[in-house]
C-alpha cells in the first residue's frame, strides 16, 4: 500500500459531520487518499470504518429486474358511477311531498317522495277482497277436511257408501285448490301494496292514497328532480342516491407517460393532507383516445379497500406498468450528476475501510425509485446510495471542483 495522508475536510459538509461525531471535536474525519501514481487513480477514495459511519453511507446491491415503468402524477377522487342508484317513479300520480335535498345523507328503505296516486287505494282494495277470499277459502277447506273424515270413520263401520266416501274426498281435494288459489292471491295483492308503500307504519305526512318512493341502498342525495305539485309517469326520475363509500380514482396522464400501463396495473395514492399514509387501487379503465385539447389521456382505478376520503379529495399517485424484459437497476438516489457525467460510486469493504471508485455509466429509463444503468457497472456490484452526495462532494473536490 502506498503512503495515505489525511483529506482536507470539505468547506461545508464535513465540519458538521466532525461536530456530530467528535461532539464539537475540530480532528478530520478520516478519509485517506492515494498519495499518487498511476495505480492510485483520483477517483478512487478509502473512508475508514468511523468515517463511514459519520457520512452515514449505505450500499445497495446492482440487479437485473424486469423493468417496471412508473409514473407519478396527481389525483382525485370522485365518486364511482356504478354506485349510483337512479330511482324512478313505480306509478302515475301526482307528487305530494320530497323528504330530501341534495347531500342529504339517507338509508336503505327511507322514503324520499310521496305520490297521490290511485292505483295504491285500487291496490289495498284488492288485498281487502283477496283476504277475505282466503278466510273463506279456509273455512271451506276445513269443513271438507272435517267431512272426509266423518265419511272415512262411517265407511269404515260400513255405515256409507264407497261412492258416497269418494265424493266426500274429491270435495276435500277441491277445497284444499280453493285454498291454495286464495292463498296465492292474497300474497300477490300484499306483495303490490307492499311495492307501492313499503312496509311498517306509514311515514309523517303520508296517508293511504300515496305511493312511497323509497330508497334501495344508503349513501347521499346528488340529485333531486322531484318537485311537490308536478305529476310524473312510470319511470320519471325523481332522486338520484350515490354510496360516498364507493370511490374511483381519476387521473390524467401525458400520452407518452401512458405507455406500459394497462389495465390491472397497480396505484400507489396519497392524500394531500396524508402523504405519509399510502392506499393501494388497480387500473380499471384507460381511456382508448388522447383528449385533443391536454393531450392527455385518462385512467381510472378502483381503491382496494374503502377509502377514508371525501370525494373530490386530490391525491399524488404513482402508477406502476407491468414489468417488461430484464435490465440493470440501480435506486435512484445513487446516480449522481456532475457536469454532463453520470456516476455511481461502486463500493468495496477492505477489512474495515470501505473504498469507493467512481464509475461512469450511461443512464436509460427512470423511475419514481430506481434507473436503469445500460453501461459502466456490473450486476452485483455494490453501490452507495445514502452518502453518495458526501461522496460526489469529495471527488470534486479531487478533480478540482469541478461539476455542477
Amino acid at each position: 500500500m502506498h503512503a495515505c495522508t489525511p483529506l482536507k475536510p470539505l468547506p461545508y459538509l464535513f465540519p458538521v459531520l466532525l461536530l456530530m461525531a467528535c461532539g464539537g471535536n475540530t480532528a478530520q474525519v478520516p478519509v485517506t487518499e492515494h498519495a499518487g501514481g498511476t495505480e492510485s487513480p483520483v477517483d478512487t477514495m478509502t473512508f475508514s470504518a468511523e468515517a463511514a459511519r459519520i457520512a452515514d453511507i449505505t450500499t445497495d446491491t446492482v440487479r437485473t429486474l424486469p423493468w417496471q415503468a412508473s409514473v407519478t402524477a396527481p389525483g382525485r377522487l370522485m365518486l364511482d358511477p356504478s354506485a349510483f342508484e337512479s330511482i324512478g317513479s313505480i306509478t302515475e300520480g301526482r307528487i305530494t311531498h320530497v323528504t330530501v335535498r341534495v347531500g342529504d345523507r339517507v338509508t336503505a328503505g327511507q322514503t324520499l317522495v310521496m305520490i297521490h296516486s290511485h292505483e295504491i287505494m285500487d291496490a289495498r282494495s284488492g288485498l281487502l277482497r283477496a283476504k277475505a277470499r282466503l278466510d273463506a277459502a279456509i273455512a271451506e277447506r276445513d269443513l271438507a277436511n272435517t267431512s272426509a273424515a266423518r265419511a272415512q270413520r262411517l265407511f269404515d263401520a260400513r255405515a256409507l257408501s264407497r261412492a258416497e266416501l269418494e265424493r266426500a274426498a274429491v270435495a276435500e281435494r277441491v277445497a284444499r285448490a280453493g285454498y291454495d288459489e286464495a292463498t296465492a292471491e292474497r300474497d300477490r295483492a300484499a306483495a303490490l301494496v307492499e311495492h307501492l308503500a313499503g312496509t311498517g307504519p306509514l311515514p309523517t305526512g303520508a296517508d293511504e292514497h300515496d305511493v312511497l318512493i323509497r330508497t334501495p341502498i344508503s349513501g347521499v342525495v346528488t340529485e333531486r328532480i322531484a318537485q311537490p305539485g308536478s305529476v310524473v309517469l312510470p319511470g320519471m326520475p325523481l332522486v338520484t342516491v350515490g354510496d360516498p363509500r364507493r370511490l374511483q380514482l381519476q387521473l390524467h396522464l401525458a400520452e407518452n407517460a401512458a405507455t406500459g400501463i394497462d389495465v390491472g396495473s397497480v396505484v400507489r395514492y396519497a392524500l394531500s393532507d396524508a402523504p405519509s399514509v399510502t392506499h393501494t387501487a388497480r387500473v380499471t379503465r384507460i381511456a382508448p383516445t388522447i383528449d385533443t385539447l391536454t393531450r392527455t389521456v385518462e385512467v381510472v382505478a378502483r381503491p382496494e379497500a374503502v377509502s377514508p376520503a371525501r370525494a373530490e379529495s386530490f391525491v399524488q399517485a404513482q402508477v406502476l406498468g407491468q414489468g417488461t424484459k430484464p435490465a440493470l437497476v440501480v435506486p435512484i438516489g445513487a446516480i449522481q450528476a456532475i457536469g454532463s457525467e453520470m456516476v455511481v460510486f461502486v463500493a468495496e469493504y477492505r477489512g474495515v475501510d470501505l473504498v469507493l471508485r467512481a464509475a461512469t455509466v450511461q443512464v436509460g429509463r427512470r423511475s419514481v425509485d430506481r434507473a436503469e444503468v445500460i453501461h459502466g457497472v456490473s450486476s452485483g456490484a455494490l453501490v452507495v446510495v445514502r452518502g453518495a452526495a458526501i461522496a460526489k462532494a469529495e471527488l470534486m473536490r479531487r478533480r478540482g471542483g469541478l461539476g455542477d
